[in-house]
């Protein structure tokens, strides 16, 4: 099994293009650090903080329906309730996932897992 960098999604409501077809599986890729810093120096985030959203979803979205690409136009014009589970959605695959580790419960004597979560060490 490799290294998961792809995630299949499928939007609440869904793009409507310009045909009347309507788009809802799509792919998102996990981001790296250019999708998440190039954005800043864009003229409209420079303008408009929040348009950030509309550019790094853009760059990380690589598929929709049978569109043949998605660009910032394209997640300009989702419906709310689809831009709000694309940002969730975002969130939730680059989140980095807490190490756990396999241990023995001190009462019950069944192996465990136990999270081990480094931010909150020390």
């Amino acid at each position: 099994m490799g290294f998961q960098t792809e995630f299949t999604f499928v939007l609440p409501r869904g793009y409507m293009d310009e045909y009347g077809e309507l788009h809802r599986e799509g792919v998102m890729r996990l981001a790296n650090a250019a999708d998440e810093i190039l954005p800043l120096k864009d003229p409209r985030v420079q303008q408009n903080p929040g348009y950030l959203t509309i550019i790094l979803l853009a760059r990380v979205v690589t598929k929709l329906g049978a569109l043949p690409a998605v660009d910032t136009k394209t997640i300009e014009k989702l419906f709310t309730m689809d831009l709000a589970y694309l940002q969730d959605f975002y969130q939730r695959i680059n989140t980095m996932e807490m190490p756990k580790y396999r241990g023995v419960c001190p009462h019950c004597g069944k192996e465990i897992e136990i999270p081990v979560n480094f931010m909150e060490a020390g």
